[in-house]
Formats: C-alpha cells, structure tokens, sequence
C-alpha cells in the first residue's frame, strides 16, 4: 500500500512538473517562456513590485520566477549579493525577456553601477518588507534595470 501511494504522489508531480510548460515552476528554472510577445508599455501598469518570470540566454533559454520592481517607470530585478545562473547568463548577453500577468516583453538588462540610483533601488526594495535586505550595503550588488531593446 505504501509503494503504491509514494508511486501515486511521484506520479502526479511529474504530470504536474510536465504540465507546467517551459517556464519557471516555484523556485525551479525553466527554459523559453511562453505567452504573446507585446510591445513595451509606455508606462508600466503594476504596483511598485509584482511577481514575474524572467529569460535570460536566448541561445539556451533559462527562466527564473523573480520579484520585478517599479520605481518611476522604471523596471528594475535584483539578485543581491548573489551572482546567480540569471546574472551570468545577463553579463554575458543582455537580452532579456520578462513575463509579467502572461504577456512576454523583449527587454535589454543595464546593471546598476551609478551609486545614487542603487539607493533609490534599495529604498524602494527595503521599504517592501523588513526582511528585505539593502542591496545599496553591499559590496558588490546584482541590481539591473529593464528596458526596451
């Protein structure tokens, strides 16, 4: 009875984890995100954060589930003091594609060097929630702000 229900929750989640497309599932990457591709707004819609899937390497698509924040129209990601598969794939091609509410945007990623605009960044990032961690504090951020291509 027991090797058939472990049998039974291994199977539904491998039907789940296939039915979930190419794209991120929860903390797992995925590949190309799917969804129709819509021009850059000219001004964003969403709150100051909302949730978002984000492609990096167009090659070999890699696809992250991630927090995507507006701060005066403007789009930022951040990985902190984290130099993640995601930031690797942007400091070797900065073309990106962001999936915000299932409509994918074709976005170029400029990492955030200029000292003034990182604090405006962590700011906005700290005032979310006290468990969010001032990237400006760091010695080295992974801070990038989105943009039309």
């Amino acid at each position: 009875m027991m090797n058939r229900m472990l049998f039974l929750l291994t199977a539904g989640l491998a039907v789940l984890l296939i039915g979930c497309g190419s794209g991120p599932f929860g903390l797992m990457s995925g590949e190309s995100l799917d969804g129709p591709v819509m021009p850059v707004p000219e001004q964003w819609s969403f709150e100051s954060s909302t949730t978002a899937q984000l492609e990096t390497n167009p090659s070999m698509p890699y696809s992250v589930n991630l927090s995507a924040t507006l701060i005066d129209g403007q789009i930022y990601i951040n990985a902190g003091d984290t130099e993640t598969t995601w930031v690797q794939n942007i400091e070797r091609d900065s073309n990106v594609r962001l999936r915000i509410d299932g409509s994918v945007y074709e976005l170029q990623a400029q990492r955030v060097t200029d000292v003034a605009e990182m604090k405006r960044f962590g700011a906005a990032w700290t005032s979310m929630s006290s468990f969010m961690r001032d990237p400006s504090e760091f010695e080295e951020a992974w801070v990038y702000r989105l943009s039309a291509r």
